[in-house]
Formats: C-alpha cells, sequence, structure tokens
C-alpha cells in the first residue's frame, strides 16, 4: 500500500519549447510504490511533461518536489541522482553492444560491483529473456524485447521512480500484456511506476491511478478502476 504523503509533487507546472508553451499549470502527485498511469492522446503533452521532470526542459513556472525537496532547475544528472530515471520513448538503446552490456550501461554510475552483480542477476530473473539473448547485439532483438532491454537497464539504476514512456508502441498485445505484468512485478519490489500511454485502456486497466491530459492541461483524475467507467472518457478514447 503506497503511503499518503507524495514521492514526487508538480504543482501548477508550465513548460514547452521556446516561446511555445505545452504545459498549462498541470499538477499530479505520484505516491511511494504505487503504478500510476499518465494518459492522453498523441500530442497531449506527456513526453514533455516526461522530458520537463527529467530536466530535459526547463520550468517556465511551477514547482517539482521530490521528498519535499524543489527540483526544478536541476540538471538531468543530478535528477537521475535522486533516483528519478526514464524509459524514453523509442527505447534508445545502444544497437551494436550486446544486451549484457546495454544493461551494465544503467549501472556506470554506480561503484558498488558487488551489488551491481546482483542485480543483473534479480534482472534476468525478471526478464529471462534477456538471460537469454545477454550476448546477442541488442539491435538484433525484435521490439517487444528491445523495450524489455529498455526496461532493464533502467532497473540496473537502481530507480525509486520509473518513468515509462509509450512502451505499448509498435508492440503486439500480447507482448504489451507480457510488459505491463513486467511492470507490476517492478511495483511490487518497491519500485514507484509512472506510465505514459497513448493505450488508456491498457493504462488505466493495469494501474492504480491515472491523470488524463488533453492540449497540456489536466482534466480528469482518479482511480483507474473508476476513469476506466467514465462514459466521456469512453467516448473520447474507446469509441464506446
Amino acid at each position: 500500500m503506497s503511503s499518503t504523503a507524495p514521492l514526487l509533487r508538480i504543482e501548477r507546472l508550465c513548460a514547452g519549447y521556446g516561446l511555445v508553451q505545452v504545459l498549462h499549470d498541470v499538477s499530479l502527485e505520484v505516491r511511494e510504490a504505487e503504478f500510476l498511469a499518465l494518459v492522453g492522446s498523441n500530442g497531449a503533452g506527456k513526453t514533455t511533461l516526461l522530458r520537463t521532470l527529467s530536466g530535459l526542459l526547463p520550468v517556465q513556472s511551477g514547482r517539482i518536489q521530490w521528498s519535499g525537496t524543489d527540483i526544478q532547475g536541476l540538471t538531468p544528472d543530478q535528477i537521475f541522482r535522486h533516483g528519478i530515471v526514464q524509459v524514453p520513448e523509442g527505447r534508445q538503446l545502444f544497437p551494436r553492444m550486446s544486451v549484457q552490456d546495454n544493461l551494465l550501461m544503467g549501472a556506470y554510475r554506480r561503484t558498488d560491483k558487488a551489488a551491481v552483480r546482483t542485480d543483473l542477476d534479480r534482472v534476468y530473473t525478471l526478464f529471462p529473456r534477456m538471460a537469454e539473448r545477454r550476448r546477442q547485439l541488442a539491435g538484433s532483438m525484435s521490439g517487444g524485447e528491445q523495450q524489455m532491454c529498455a526496461m532493464a537497464r533502467a532497473l540496473m539504476a537502481r530507480p525509486r521512480l520509473l518513468l515509462v514512456d509509450e512502451m505499448s508502441l509498435g508492440l503486439a498485445p500480447i507482448i504489451v500484456d507480457q510488459l505491463m505484468d513486467n511492470l507490476a512485478a517492478i511495483r511490487r519490489q518497491g519500485v514507484t511506476v509512472l506510465l505514459v500511454e497513448q493505450d488508456i485502456h491498457l493504462a488505466l486497466a493495469g494501474t492504480d491511478r491515472a491523470y488524463v491530459l488533453e492540449t497540456g492541461n489536466i482534466v480528469r483524475e482518479g482511480p483507474a478502476k473508476d476513469l476506466i467507467e467514465d462514459p466521456e472518457l469512453k467516448r473520447a478514447y474507446l469509441g464506446v
């Protein structure tokens, strides 16, 4: 069960690209050890929010608090060191490196070599396909296997908050279901997960709570089981 105090709090966040404002007074909370979804159509501002949270885009106004401390203005490296780790859209693996070398890149800032080996074994247990493919070039794997590799690489950084951007993009439903099971297992190990998805049914079916983002504004929030029954959301996103 997640605690009531938020691990991450975003308050009235405005951000964008140059003079183009994409996010408008976005406020949300992520609680410790919960599985949260941020859903919305393509162009809603979901990736912009993740890029701002990760320090890749500047905050125009508003606050980002991590465990009660303001982190807006920190560099991406400083935010990463707080334990906020992103699985980016498109995976962004090193295609000419082996699977294992890609995984070890997730731990390149770490100096606890024995713990890195332990974590590698843990990741291989969670993603047995990666254990089978450990010597294979990452770029030669299927899209689903590459997504597993990207998630496993992020876990090697020992995140407290795992940000997963558009995990299902271009993948078969059976693979996506397996990846959702992986995320649920990661959450059971104590990692807080924020899943950013266009597939609203997928996201709401597997998470605790959700926020709906439209044109840079939060328009709905609540327990995922309630939002999936919301008539307006069904009409807008599910066509029913």
